[in-house]
């Protein structure tokens, strides 16, 4: 049988910042050419309808030697003063046409684009340029920070740990004015600050501002708190396995929407956190969710992948219990058992046989089928 899941370890990006896009750097160093440039009337319409409009070309950022005088150029929205311009060669030739975009810039951003870091250099010593821009007064700085953060994988990050301010990432974390989608990011960087702070009292803070961002009343949607999760875990270890008992997240009756972020978390510390927390323990709160049923076919499918052949017991039950009216419950026990290779998963299989032979068979061929 085969049980597809993506994992942490499949995704290079940071797995709590959500969906990023290109950074600047990434455009700048990409681009045939980047140059500054000033409007020169207003928007228009090209012939596929999208926005455009007139720069005269001031100074070449990055990229080749001979660049034109001037440019049209799409626009995300009218542009008033000065912008900075990607250029995008159609070919390798050295007439080849440039397809060009631009964003509105200021001063302070084409300071940015002009000063950040190259790809080509080591991510983490990247980050660490980037980090002090994290909520700069500027939004596109902001926001290019932001980004660069969420591509990067989690080692950079935690290499790049020392250069966060903890008493900045506390605040932000506890702030609810501070944008949703940021906050998982910045709940794990707090995490990751305190693991390596030497000062007790200075890590016991980030440790109890992650407490209290956890036990925080929150509405039917609590965007990053997957992240706030991780960061705990990435602070104080197995200890924050033990706090998330007992605040309950791993009740049967607790939120299903925080068990989902908690079951995230879970696969994160996976993946990423071997070092730190066993990984017996991990299984173990995964376990704990089997009884949950928001969650429950994943948290199994999850324990699959994990070869957690001890929750053989709990998983079969789940077949007569939350399986019997949710056939991807169902499909995931038929998955966990036919990859068990213990034999009381055997013994679980017939019994299932015995009494349910046409649904348990619908269920193993749901469950080997490839990207279910």
């Amino acid at each position: 049988m085969a049980i597809v899941v993506a994992t942490f370890s499949d995704l290079v990006a940071c797995p709590f910042c959500g969906v990023v896009g290109r950074s600047l750097a990434e455009r700048r160093d990409q681009a045939t050419v980047t140059a500054v440039g000033e409007a020169e009337g207003g928007a228009a319409q090209d012939a596929a309808g999208l926005a455009t409009q007139r720069f005269r070309l001031l100074a070449k950022l990055h990229g080749r030697e001979d660049m034109p005088t001037d440019a049209t150029a799409r626009i995300e929205s009218p542009v008033r003063g000065t912008a900075i311009l990607f250029g995008e060669a159609d070919g390798v030739e050295a007439d080849a046409a440039i397809r060009w975009t631009a964003i509105e810039a200021d001063e302070s951003l084409i300071g940015h684009v002009a000063s950040a870091p190259s790809t080509s250099e080591p991510a983490a010593a990247r980050l660490h340029w980037f980090a002090a821009r994290l909520e700069h007064p500027q939004p596109r700085i902001a926001e290019d920070a932001f980004t660069e953060f969420g591509l990067a994988p989690f080692e950079a990050v935690r290499a790049a740990a020392d250069t966060f301010d903890p008493e900045k990432l506390r605040a932000w974390v506890a702030d609810r004015g501070t944008e949703q989608r940021r906050i998982g990011f910045y709940g794990l960087a707090l995490g990751l600050a305190a693991a390596g702070e030497p000062d007790a009292s200075k890590r016991q803070a980030s440790v109890d501002a992650l407490h209290a961002a956890i036990r925080a009343p929150a509405d039917d949607f609590r965007s990053g708190f997957d992240g706030v999760l991780a960061g705990l875990l990435v602070a104080e270890g197995p200890r924050g396995i033990d706090f998330l008992e007992q605040s309950g997240l791993l009740a049967k009756d607790a939120r299903p929407v925080d068990q989902r972020h908690l079951l995230a978390a879970l696969r994160f510390t996976w993946e990423s956190l071997a070092d730190s927390i066993p990984r017996p323990r991990v299984a173990e709160a995964t376990a704990s969710l089997l009884s949950s049923p928001v969650v429950a076919a994943d948290a199994t499918v999850d324990l699959a992948r994990y070869r957690a052949w001890d929750a053989v017991g709990e998983v079969t039950a789940l077949w007569d219990s939350l399986g019997r009216d949710d056939p991807l419950v169902r499909r995931a026990v038929a998955g966990y058992l036919t990859a068990c290779p213990t034999p009381e998963a055997r013994r679980a299989l017939d019994a299932i046989r015995s009494r349910d032979p046409k649904r348990l068979q619908e269920a193993v061929t749901a469950a080997s089928l490839p990207g279910r």
